[in-house]
């Protein structure tokens, strides 16, 4: 299984990294491409913060913090016994995501964005690019996961178990 966690990761950031590059190439410093109307474009974007703008200029923050989250979502897939696949492939998605903004961090010391989506003038959403969507679907997932308790596996008998001592 550690193959197909490691080619999700793989594929992703792979995607992630060729959009960059093909958004610099085609749209740095050129005007938005319009690909339905105003609703959908790309726009590229050098986005030294978070999502939505936030916590902008703090690279050293984005650093340290995709180390961490990195170690972290590396130790659980690899390590937890409890864990279900799901969870293990949503894990994935979520760690080619942060790899793939940390790569324009370091390399860049921004993120390279371009996914621009507009709702006319009610609502511009903040640009994005296939890294960061991969992040919020891997959390969205494993959101789910967890309400519906599909993140780890239980042992079925522990609670027949269990119920025996008590009697």
């Amino acid at each position: 299984m550690y193959i197909i966690y490691g080619l999700i990761f793989i594929i992703f950031l792979v995607i992630d990294q060729i959009t960059k590059y093909f958004a610099v190439a085609a749209l740095q410093g050129n005007a938005s491409v319009h690909l339905i109307g105003d609703f959908l474009r790309f726009t590229y974007v050098e986005n030294r913060g978070a999502a939505f703008g936030i916590l902008q200029n703090q690279r050293l923050f984005f650093i340290i913090s995709t180390i961490i989250l990195t170690g972290c979502i590396i130790y659980m897939i690899v390590f937890s016994k409890k864990l279900t696949n799901p969870t293990k492939l949503t894990l994935s998605l979520i760690l080619s995501g942060a790899i793939g903004n940390f790569i324009d961090r370091l390399r860049l010391g921004y993120v390279i964005d371009f996914v621009d989506v507009r709702f006319g003038s009610f609502y511009n959403f903040p640009v994005f690019n296939v890294a960061d969507s991969c992040l919020v679907v891997g959390t969205i997932i494993l959101i789910i996961l967890i309400l519906f308790n599909k993140f780890e596996k239980t042992d079925r008998y522990q609670k027949t178990d269990k119920y025996q001592e008590e009697e």
